[in-house]
């Protein structure tokens, strides 16, 4: 396999002190983007995960320190060196408390900053080695297969340690996809059962005539084909962890029994009138949106609120992009072991990172792990996957889902101000359509914080789609 080469975003105003530094980069064997606006950068941090930052701290427009904190805010291991005069070194100190990891004054020998860049890069790899030693040797007690770092999986994470060790009953919903089971598993691991055994129980790939045997066992002679007793789900959970994944596609008569169980935590196999006494922590999982079911009287309330005593939801992928390439990586690296132990560790193109974090991905994080799956396949070895072994709906997703920067420009010109704004004001108008007006989820959509997005709509006036939403 090639050595990687790191990929660095350079943001400096001064053209020629860009150009001549970049070059030199390159020669050393970076990847770099140039940027000369703190505006720039942050759309490129939008679309592709650097590996480091180097950005001067005085900037037209947005600075160095606020771009500095909104890219470790995004990414919070990235790596921030900033650029700084003689006159603005007590900044650059208080930007190496904020998150940078080193800074260089003004004028400076390349030497001097492709030290101070190895070394963080170094420093990152050492950390990354060591997460990933300290995660292998906690591996039985960790939240096995939660892959990310974003704020959504952060916060997910944060919950599940905070109610794995309790016993109340779980509710996980989520997108097809999202990982409500490995959520489940998570879940079990880290609780007071995880000696004991965790059994998953999908309800909708059961027959509903089969599924209450499946559920609470049967006895001898209770129906056809029941030639001998049998445990049920609930029986073989004992002591430990059951999932009911699927819980909305129940049948009404299934959901009553299941109602009983978990009021009088006993089960009565099919057939027979003697109840057991069960001691089973019951987690739901579904992808459907029960509360419309109870509505609707496809799902019984007072189940709903027996099986929702804490619900968690699930991110879909959608609305934590900054977690994809580390969840590529995870993928490439987990399937070369499995299949091709030389070729793990396979790099992934640079243009072909900006398509993954780019699409809609519907089918979440299982759509991104069959298209890594695809693409190690596909990809010759010595080579980072490119465009080329994406699948067709990946590579042209973007050019559906992100509005074309080509605009024709007439020969008599026009106001240029003017058509920003009216472009900012529809794709803000969109976004909050897209969302019902969430202006939470129409700023991850859009890129920007939820405080920024909140300054765009005071200046812009009355927006159509949002003129209804207070949230």
């Amino acid at each position: 396999m090639t050595d990687y080469r790191p990929h660095v975003l350079f943001v400096e105003d001064e053209a020629l002190l860009r150009e001549a530094v970049a070059a030199r980069l390159r020669d050393e064997g970076f990847e770099i983007v140039e940027c000369g606006t703190g505006e720039q950068a942050l759309t490129r941090l939008q679309e592709f995960a650097f590996d480091a930052v180097i950005t001067d701290l005085r900037l037209p427009g947005l600075d160095g320190a606020a771009l500095m904190e909104a890219a470790l805010d995004r990414y919070p291991d990235l790596i921030v060196i900033v650029v700084t005069g003689f006159g603005t070194v007590k900044d650059a100190v208080q930007a190496i408390r904020r998150g940078a990891a080193d800074f260089i004054t003004k004028p400076f020998q390349l030497d001097e900053l492709l030290h101070v860049l190895r070394s963080g890069l170094e420093r990152r790899r050492l950390r990354a080695e060591n997460a990933l030693l300290r995660s292998q040797i906690e591996a039985r007690y960790a939240l096995s297969g939660l892959v990310g770092h974003s704020r959504p999986m952060r916060a997910l994470a944060q919950l599940l340690e905070t109610v794995a060790p309790t016993q109340s009953t779980i509710l996980i919903t989520g997108e097809t996809g999202t990982g409500k089971e490995l959520v489940a598993r998570a879940i079990h691991q880290n609780s007071t059962r995880a000696h004991q055994r965790f059994v998953a129980f999908n309800v909708s790939a059961v027959p509903e005539s089969l599924a209450e045997a499946e559920l609470f066992g049967h006895v001898r002679g209770a129906f056809t084909g029941a030639v001998a007793s049998r445990p049920g789900r609930f029986e073989v959970a004992h002591r430990g962890t059951l999932l009911l994944d699927e819980v909305g596609t129940m049948s009404p008569a299934l959901q009553m029994k299941l109602l009983r169980v978990l009021q009088e935590r006993e089960v009565e196999r099919v057939g027979d009138r003697q109840a057991t006494k069960v001691d089973v922590r019951v987690l739901a999982a579904t992808n459907a949106d029960l509360r419309k079911l109870v509505e609707t009287g496809s799902f019984r309330e007072d189940l709903y609120y027996r099986l929702n005593v804490i619900e968690i939801r699930l991110p879909p992928l959608r609305e934590r992009r900054e977690d994809i390439p580390l969840l590529a990586a995870s993928f490439l690296d987990r399937f070369g072991r499995e299949y091709e132990p030389a070729r793990t560790g396979v790099a992934i193109s640079q243009e072909a990172m900006r398509l993954l974090m780019a699409y809609g991905w519907p089918g979440n994080v299982r759509q991104l792990e069959n298209a890594m799956e695809r693409a190690l396949a596909l990809t010759p070895p010595g080579t980072a996957v490119d465009v080329a072994a994406l699948p067709p709906d990946v590579r042209d997703g973007p050019g559906a889902d992100t509005p074309s920067p080509d605009v024709a420009l007439p020969a008599a010109g026009f106001d240029l101000d003017a058509f920003l704004a009216r472009t900012e004001r529809s794709l803000i108008e969109q976004a909050l359509a897209q969302t019902g007006g969430n202006r939470r989820r129409a700023a991850d959509m859009l890129g920007i914080k939820r405080t920024t997005l909140v300054e765009k709509i005071k200046r812009l006036g009355p927006l159509d789609a949002a003129s209804d939403f207070a949230s």
